[in-house]
């Protein structure tokens, strides 16, 4: 990567960093973005609204290779000392999303002055945090026929700047299922008067582990209890209202559908043998990360080509990532930059992306764009 394009990219990182948004808030970085890459490239560039996407044109029988990015930020204060820290209480980059698109932009640079043999799409993406911003850019694949896709993310525990990767799934598929049962309130005095749904939720949280145990399952299938809220603090009023929130997890989407059917099923006949009303909501829902082998293998390639040390990961990451929405539709693969073994964790107060990995991702796409 030129010196000059590393400087541009970092000083990016720094001016995201300093102003953080939400999913599906990102006006400010969408437009920052828009214009250091019309500031700095000659790339068409096409506004989506909430995201856009820049273009490299090869020509028209060329192939079609397309790179992501994500650029929100988590509901989380700095808590570090940075030259370059959030001006935003409550808000901050605590993922690398900022470092993502950082490189991505960098990559950009590089592309639009050496030029390339395939036709290459830039996307910055909004909303990976919330599981709903890869879902609003699918239509891409499909409009552009996009041969393959690929995006990277920085991971701690992970030695300095090692790439991680593993054919099929990398990340698994995830929601968050909320039980709302809703009964009669009554005198506490007089409980049988009433319906609480306390005994429901018991009866379901009993159920859990049947649902979840590995001899009925062929992957990792995790059901965890986030909220259990039921009735009010007033002790002279039975509870009649109960909600149960649970993040449910799978290394298959499809054993993740028949839990959630499962528990559902479940919460109906106790609905029904207590005379309650049950209903249903899902938030933050993730598909399943699934790498195409064929894609998986040039992520490798490139490594090795370029002296990149690669490490095989073992099995799939427990937590979740949108990016799965596009390798459903065409070839691709996400892979791990590693932040270093030791080095503070995404999501903790401690962290914050190594502006050193820009370069490292930047010379991966370069070699997979080859």
């Amino acid at each position: 990567m030129k010196i000059q394009n590393y400087k541009l990219a970092k000083k990016l990182r720094h001016e995201l960093h300093q102003h953080p948004e939400l999913s599906n808030e990102e006006v400010w970085t969408k437009q920052h973005l828009v214009d250091f890459l019309k500031a700095n490239t000659e790339l068409e560039l096409v506004d989506k609204g909430n995201w856009f996407y820049a273009i490299y044109r090869a020509g028209t029988d060329k192939p079609n290779i397309a790179f992501r990015a994500d650029f929100d930020a988590l509901p989380m204060d700095e808590f570090i000392e940075l030259p370059w820290a959030s001006q935003y209480p409550g808000k901050a980059h605590k993922c690398g999303h900022d470092g993502h698109s950082a490189t991505l932009a960098g990559f950009a640079l590089e592309i639009d002055q050496v030029g390339a043999d395939k036709n290459i799409f830039f996307l910055f993406q909004p909303a990976e945090e919330t599981g709903d911003g890869a879902i609003q850019c699918v239509d891409f694949i499909k409009e552009h026929n996009i041969d393959e896709i690929y995006a990277y993310h920085n991971m701690s525990g992970f030695p300095y700047k090692i790439i991680g990767i593993i054919d099929g799934t990398i990340m698994c598929a995830s929601r968050g299922m909320t039980i709302h049962l809703e009964g009669a309130p009554t005198h506490a005095s007089q409980p049988e008067k009433g319906i609480n749904p306390s005994f429901a939720i018991g009866n379901i949280l009993g159920a859990i582990p049947v649902f979840t145990s590995p001899k009925k399952n062929k992957g990792l299938i995790l059901c965890t209890v986030v909220q259990i809220d039921v009735g009010e603090n007033a002790f002279g009023i039975a509870a009649s209202k109960g909600d149960l929130r649970m993040t449910i997890r799978a290394l298959y989407e499809e054993e993740l559908d028949r839990l959630q059917e499962n528990l559902e099923n479940f919460a109906k006949v106790q609905a029904e043998e207590f005379g309650l009303k049950v209903s249903f909501q899902y938030n933050d829902e993730f598909p399943e990360t699934f790498n195409h082998k064929e894609s998986a293998d040039k992520i490798r390639l490139v490594a090795k080509a370029k002296g990149m040390e690669l490490v095989e990961v073992k099995e799939a990451f427990r937590a979740s990532e949108d990016f799965g929405h596009f390798t459903k539709l065409t070839k691709g693969a996400f892979c791990f930059i590693g932040n270093g073994e030791d080095y503070p964790h995404i999501h903790t107060q401690e962290y914050d992306f190594r502006d050193e990995l820009i370069e490292s991702g930047v010379e991966l796409f370069k070699g997979l764009a080859k």
